[in-house]
């Protein structure tokens, strides 16, 4: 079975979101986070990661940016609650983070986060532990059905700590 969405990764990045994997309006449309009520393009932009409010199907216009997206699991779509163990690829989400070696990895969920490390309880913000060596965020989900636990904060720190980085880099 091949991929519901491609993934959009590339040498150099300055950072990659992680899904869990894509619902059923993103595989449907075939665009990350495609469905209407998710806020992930409005959080991107208000944070300042994006110059202006992209589209969903506009993904691919990420990549100039230094922005890229993946899910661990690629095969499939729908909401977390129905995931299976057998339809993760986290050695592939490894074997593409060591290959492209972006700066930041940030998992768009808890879920995703914990799936991916193997343990529970994880906090929101960055990690002291780093995954494939990359600094490593969890941040909380942006899809509608995760409406109760949104907060914006740690998105808003992990665009500064980039935006900081970037200065850094050009001085």
């Amino acid at each position: 079975m091949g991929d519901v969405l491609e993934d959009l990764l590339a040498d150099g990045l300055r950072i990659v979101f992680c899904g869990t994997r894509p619902g059923l309006a993103s595989a449907a449309r075939q665009a990350y986070y495609a469905k209407p009520g998710n806020r992930f393009w409005r959080t991107l932009h208000e944070v300042g990661l994006t110059p202006r409010l992209f589209a969903a199907d506009e993904y691919r216009l990420l990549l100039p940016l230094g922005i890229g997206l993946t899910d661990l699991a690629k095969s499939s779509s729908g909401q977390d609650s129905t995931l299976s163990a057998a339809e993760l690829h986290i050695d592939r989400l490894r074997a593409s983070l060591e290959r492209h070696r972006p700066q930041y990895l940030a998992f768009t969920s808890k879920n995703a986060a914990e799936l991916a490390l193997g343990r529970r309880n994880l906090r929101f913000g960055l990690l002291d532990e780093r995954f494939c060596g990359i600094e490593t965020h969890v941040l909380p989900s942006t899809s509608g059905l995760a409406t109760s636990h949104w907060d914006i904060a740690p998105w808003q720190a992990l665009a500064r700590r980039v935006k900081e980085e970037k200065r850094h880099a050009a001085a």
